[in-house]
């Protein structure tokens, strides 16, 4: 609506121009011309618009009819100036307009290297839709194997959580209301594992797969669409997702997370392909001069699409709505790519393999480097004299949907980074008035926009307050979906069930809307916001 807005004000100016031109020129030739050409601009816009439209009714038809939405009677303007398709991609493409990379100091870099971590933790807060209080089967001073049960959802006691090392468990944390934190074991040197039997996913039923992951400890990497939950038992997913890279500011490299771990990878996707009744997808990362890993590109048995792009074209709640939407009627599974790997290792390896490599990042880190490691590995240990100096914020994950921890804590479950910023708690003058170089802004009000290239130090300063919460349509600008992000957190925010749901909630979890809260004018905690809607709608079923 907006744009329409503006171009009919334009070709408005431009009748109001043709007539001030036929009362002040003299009649001659001159006259003429300039009439003629203003009358060829309003024939050009008024085709555009037509144009235009014509491509938006396309895309919706297209859309409801389950075709390729995008199909177009004509390229747009942003498609005349953008980049040309690298040339090794072959299949499907989507290049993305919107987003913002982020550019920081302390990317990791190098070989990976061995971890120096000692005690793991399995955090029952990691995965959402278990209880508060899941039923712990091990008490501190036992020994367990790598893959040994360590605890169940008394909910739903079918899926065991299992330990990533071997050792002895030395503590089971508590949080609030008596509810379990953590589960502690400190590793043996030298790791023993609890032998698996695994049927042959090729020939084997779909419920001997499932009772086999469920007892596995493989169960737990599977996470649902909508709501990010632990995916349930009796579900048939109709598609299930994996993207094979990261956009998120100073992520990892999944190609040089995944050397060596393709054949592992491989089983994996053959696994997956028989939980589902759609297809196995693979996100494929085509911003770059070269192809990603050939772990990635020459994968068997999977449906892949190409996607170039800025932050967050690497999300894959992003690459879902590109390929099939979730809606109301349909569900779908997301795993990373080193879970793909774990889950392979059940049946090439015969063992609960939760080798992990980790970037640890920041420009507060004496060496950002990876680190091969295990799943909960302590960050302290981690980092143990990697800190550049001590005023500093840990987080597990990126900067923009991490979460806090510190070097007591342990690595969450799914994460594959550490990032260390500095703890920006040091007062500003003037604030974001003042037209600050050194801060990265995805407003074009601000310098920092102007140079995209430009690599900053990171801190914490969230430079403003929580003010009132006003439309300003940044929102959309930055999120590459047909959602509208804004309206959509303040339904939230008055309880407004039926436009939730209409507005697209099913879509989106925490790390899609992250880039939108970095660039907030109202300073609003939009990821809490969308939890508090999505466990709204998912308590509600």
């Amino acid at each position: 609506m907006k744009k329409g807005f503006t171009r009919l004000h334009l070709i408005t100016s431009f009748l109001f121009l043709y007539q001030l031109a036929q009362a002040q020129s003299p009649s001659g030739s001159g006259s003429s011309n300039f009439t003629m050409l203003l009358l060829a601009i309003v024939i050009l816009i008024a085709f555009f618009i037509i144009i235009r439209v014509s491509d938006n009714l396309v895309r919706i038809q297209a859309g409801k009819s389950g075709d390729d939405a995008s199909l177009t009677p004509l390229p747009g303007v942003r498609d005349l100036f953008k980049k040309s398709v690298p040339t090794y991609v072959k299949g499907k493409y989507v290049a993305l307009n919107k987003g913002h990379n982020i550019l920081l100091e302390g990317s990791a870099k190098g070989p990976v290297v061995a971890g120096n971590a000692k005690t793991f933790a399995i955090q029952p807060p990691n995965f959402r839709g278990v209880s508060a209080i899941p039923k712990v089967e091990v008490e501190v001073g036992d020994t367990v194997k790598a893959g040994d049960h360590l605890l169940f959802d008394k909910k739903n006691p079918a899926i065991k959580y299992v330990s990533p090392v071997s050792g002895e468990v030395i503590a089971v944390n508590r949080g609030e209301r008596r509810s379990i934190a953590s589960v502690v074991v400190l590793a043996d040197k030298e790791q023993q594992y609890r032998k698996l039997d695994a049927p042959n996913p090729d020939t084997c039923s779909r419920e001997e797969l499932v009772n086999f992951l469920l007892d596995s400890g493989g169960w737990a990497l599977l996470r649902h669409r909508p709501f990010d939950v632990v995916a349930n038992t009796n579900d048939l997913p109709d598609n299930i997702f994996i993207s094979t890279f990261d956009t998120a500011p100073l992520a990892p490299d999944l190609n040089v997370v995944m050397e060596g771990r393709g054949a592992a990878f491989q089983r994996g996707l053959e696994v997956l392909g028989k939980l589902t009744k759609g297809k196995v997808w693979l996100g494929l990362d085509a911003n770059g001069e070269n192809p990603p890993s050939s772990i990635f590109t020459e994968a068997k048995g999977v449906a892949k699409c190409w996607f170039s792009g800025k932050h967050p074209a690497g999300n894959v709640g992003v690459q879902i709505h590109h390929i099939a939407p979730i809606t109301t009627k349909t569900t779908a599974w997301t795993l990373g790519v080193q879970d793909v790997a774990t889950l392979g290792a059940l049946f090439t390896e015969g063992r609960f393999n939760a080798e992990r490599v980790v970037a640890l990042t920041g420009a507060e880190l004496k060496q950002p480097k990876y680190v091969r490691t295990i799943i909960g590995a302590n960050i302290g240990e981690l980092l143990d004299g990697n800190f550049a100096n001590d005023h500093v914020r840990i987080i597990s994950g990126d900067v923009l949907s991490g979460s806090k921890t510190s070097s007591e804590s342990y690595l969450n479950y799914h994460d594959d980074q550490v990032t260390v910023v500095e703890e920006g708690d040091q007062l500003e003058m003037f604030g974001w008035l003042l037209p600050d170089l050194s801060t990265p802004s995805a407003s074009k009000a601000l310098p920092g926009h102007h140079f995209p290239d430009t690599v900053y130090k990171a801190n914490t300063n969230m430079h403003g307050e929580k003010r009132a919460f006003v439309v300003t349509g940044q929102y959309e600008e930055l999120l590459p979906m047909d959602i509208y992000p804004q309206h959509l957190m303040k339904a939230i925010l008055t309880n407004d069930y039926e436009k939730i749901e209409g507005l697209g909630i099913h879509e989106l979890i925490e790390e899609d809307v992250a880039l939108c809260e970095f660039a907030c004018t109202s300073k609003q905690p939009l990821q809490q916001i969308l939890r508090e809607g999505l466990d709204m709608v998912h308590e509600q079923g």
